[in-house]
């Protein structure tokens, strides 16, 4: 499938070469891209001083602010085992068995609220310059939160036409792909939640996934260095931003905190949120995205985990 947005081209993967190792972090925005590039990195690299930016060790391939030669090359550089981010469903990826795709799940009313905070902090002027689409300047009016959450509940257009991934049949799609693929030795669901929680514990059972063995004396401070808190505090070098797109990486992070959707949604917000999730999505994948731990057992896959 090939998805394209203004700022995006899922074609770029088609001819990328993969090596031995590579990791792909695929997922929706303000679904937990950052964060897990982050934790990635940190376990490959086993040093919670990340030698670069993040967005320079781990470039958004799809993003058509950078030539996609540009970002072939930097990564090309690379001698470490790659981290590399997208926001293309893996039905848009070409799967090479050497590398492994991370999908992150988050709440979707909870990516939503943050999504939509998201795009005050966006420089349009900036992305046009970068994109040569000068429709990217034009300002874009925003109701207030719930408002704007109670549309994006109700959307119902095609998720795989333009620009169409960030609604909710958009979530769902790229989810139930990656769901439908969850016993693939090569694919790993994540949780959102889970690094909020129990950051130790899922980084314990990604590296596991990843064939990944951490010195126990380095571990304390590569899990700080991950903490939403610590690459808060380190916006600059975390955000995934290199091109002086967004206006505050500060703000990029904002709150992490979950239950935010359901609260801006509302009673009835939430109502609707779960009639159209009802429609939308199977149950087993509701129970794991809503956190309903008891509805699927453990998942065989690469070193024996993934998160159900």
């Amino acid at each position: 499938m090939h998805y394209t947005s203004p700022e995006e081209d899922s074609a770029r993967w088609w001819d990328f070469p993969f090596r031995e190792g590579d990791i792909v972090v695929s997922t929706r925005s303000k679904s937990g891209t950052t964060w897990l590039q982050a934790v990635c990195l940190l376990l490959v690299l086993q040093t919670p001083d990340l030698p670069d930016r993040l967005g320079a060790l781990s470039p958004w391939l799809d993003w058509l602010v950078q030539p996609r030669d540009e970002v072939f090359a930097q990564l090309d550089a690379q001698t470490h085992r790659r981290v590399v981010k997208t926001h293309t469903p893996l039905d848009g990826l070409p799967l090479d068995e050497r590398a492994t795709f991370v999908v992150v799940g988050r709440h979707p009313l909870d990516m939503a609220v943050s999504l939509y905070h998201q795009s005050a902090n966006i420089d349009r002027a900036r992305v046009a310059e970068l994109t040569g689409d000068l429709r990217a300047a034009r300002p874009r009016a925003r109701p207030p939160v719930r408002d704007w959450l109670l549309d994006w509940i109700e959307w119902d257009g095609d998720p795989r036409a333009p620009g169409n991934l960030d609604t909710l049949p958009g979530v769902v799609l790229h989810l139930s792909d990656a769901w439908a693929r969850r016993r693939a030795p090569n694919v790993v669901l994540v949780h959102f939640d889970d690094l909020v929680h129990d950051l130790d514990g899922a980084m314990r059972r990604l590296a596991g996934r990843l064939g990944v063995a951490v010195d126990p004396a380095r571990w304390p401070y590569l899990v700080r260095a991950a903490g939403f808190e610590h690459m808060r505090r380190h916006a600059r070098r975390f955000v995934p931003d290199t091109l002086g797109v967004l206006q505050d990486p500060a703000a990029f992070f904002r709150h992490g905190v979950p239950g935010d959707g359901r609260r801006a949604a509302g009673a009835t917000g939430t109502a609707l949120y779960e009639s159209r999730m009802a429609a939308l999505a199977p149950e087993d994948l509701r129970a794991w995205l809503h956190l309903n731990r008891g509805a699927a057992g453990p998942m065989p896959g690469r070193g024996g985990w993934s998160p159900a």
